[in-house]
């Protein structure tokens, strides 16, 4: 698979018909190995090692109805509590970060109310706060730390 922007991280993949095969450790069960699910399962794993996000409080595709549509959250990150705190939508390297992007991550956050969102193709990594008080949002230089979301 394609070098990521991340750091590198050792994966349980095996080869399945003409494709393969890897491990989520967050739904617990082998998924097709996509390249979207190539940044998926790295972003995952960086933000556990290096961000300290707690991995229980992770979940991957997790389904929500807006407006009587079902759709599929990549993943979601809850608080302490067990309320929405990040949701990150994740593209393959070769698809760009534009503002059809954003604009599907929103539609989920007004179903949410996470109070960042984080987009990545494995290559770019965005991450912004929301501020509902005052109805705006601002990028963050970084990806911050769990602790450092939770104020």
């Amino acid at each position: 698979m394609q070098q990521l922007n991340l750091p590198v991280y050792q994966f349980n993949i095996k080869k399945k018909g003409n494709g393969f095969i890897i491990f989520d450790t967050l739904r617990r069960r082998w998924v097709t190995l996509t390249p979207e699910e190539w940044v998926r399962q790295n972003f995952v794993r960086y933000l556990i090692e290096e961000k300290e996000f707690p991995k229980e409080l992770m979940n991957n595709e997790i389904s929500i109805t807006q407006n009587g549509i079902k759709r599929r959250c990549d993943t979601l990150v809850a608080n302490r509590e067990g309320d929405p705190l990040v949701i990150i939508e994740y593209k393959a390297t070769n698809i760009t970060l534009s503002q059809k992007t954003f604009d599907q991550i929103v539609r989920y956050n007004m179903v949410l109310r996470a109070r960042f969102l984080i987009v990545s193709n494995g290559i770019n990594h965005y991450c912004c706060k929301i501020d509902y008080e005052n109805n705006s949002y601002a990028f963050l230089n970084e990806i911050p730390c769990y602790n450092e979301l939770i104020d």
